[in-house]
């Protein structure tokens, strides 16, 4: 799928908040068919896997599928997936081509327990949802969630490797869910804002405004993650039960206010600075829409907060 340039300007400056609040209710009418997916699934499994890349709104979307579930008298809970994840022994760390950890690998977390717990949970057993404290590279589990799923409840868990077969192949009747902003923005026939884009703007305000990574930071690290979703995420999506497209039709309008400032501050000798340059010049093309009118429920404040 694919958006306007031409119909989303005209859009805004004919009614921001309307515009907005339509985009919304079609995004929440994806969340909705999740929920009718999970319910018609729920004899078969308790179990619920939403993966996709950086940047695709999972955390929000699980939340606001369990919140639909919830509205339905279905009991439901969320979990990430980066909570499974595992102290790393340097020497024997999974590396990138480059020679650094690679923090894009399946095998940084434990696969092994988060298939035990889909069995357990599937039986009707309790387990520990572990803690990670990333601060300290290290599991806490006096600070994990002990759950144990009723007749009518699920557990919704969400992570880039909620697909990979050495997850799903053990669990068949899971309900997979694939999200990511997979439309690309046109004008006519010509791509002005890509879809990539739009996760890589999301990433880079949501890394400056609440990770302390700033730009520079950002722009080093997306060639692995792109790297990482090539490898070992989106080979995978073809197997969910329903592809969530998280794009919003009006984001680009909002985010062009937190990006174009974080754009300019990335050094001219930074290897990354075509992609910067374009990103800025299409952040022209679009009428822009004052951050202070997105809606309170939107996906757009797990980026801006």
């Amino acid at each position: 799928m694919a958006y306007q340039l031409e119909e989303i300007n005209r859009a805004v400056r004919q009614d921001k908040v309307g515009f907005m609040e339509e985009c919304d209710h079609e995004y929440q009418n994806k969340v909705n068919q999740a929920a009718d997916l999970i319910c018609e699934n729920m004899k078969k499994s308790p179990v619920v896997l939403l993966s996709g890349p950086a940047g695709s709104g999972k955390t929000t979307t699980a939340h606001k599928i369990r919140a639909e579930l919830e509205r339905r008298g279905v009991g439901s809970y969320a979990i990430s997936m980066d909570d499974y994840f595992v102290r790393q022994d340097p020497k024997t760390a999974p590396r990138t081509p480059e020679g650094d950890i690679d923090y894009e690998s399946p095998q940084m977390m434990d696969l092994q327990l988060l298939s035990q717990h889909f069995a357990q949970l599937t039986r009707g057993e309790e387990i520990l949802v572990p803690h990670f404290e990333f601060a300290r590279q290290m599991r806490n589990d006096s600070k994990g969630m002990r759950l144990k799923l009723g007749k009518n409840e699920v557990a919704i868990f969400e992570g880039i490797h909620a697909l990979n077969p050495q997850l799903t192949a053990g669990h068949p009747n899971a309900t997979r869910l694939y999200i990511s902003a997979r439309s690309n923005i046109m004008e006519e026939d010509v791509v002005r804002f890509k879809a990539t884009w739009i996760r890589l703007t999301r990433r880079a305000v949501r890394d400056f405004n609440f990770r302390g990574t700033d730009i520079v930071g950002t722009l080093d690290m997306w060639a692995n993650v792109r790297r990482g979703e090539k490898l070992y995420i989106s080979p995978y999506k073809h197997t969910a039960h329903m592809l969530f497209d998280s794009a919003l039709p009006y984001e680009v309008s909002v985010m062009a206010c937190y990006a174009r400032p974080l754009m300019a501050a990335v050094p001219q000798e930074n290897q990354r600075r075509h992609e910067r340059l374009e990103l800025v010049r299409a952040f022209d093309s679009f009428e822009t829409i004052e951050p202070g009118l997105v809606p309170k429920d939107s996906l757009l404040h797990e980026f801006i907060g």
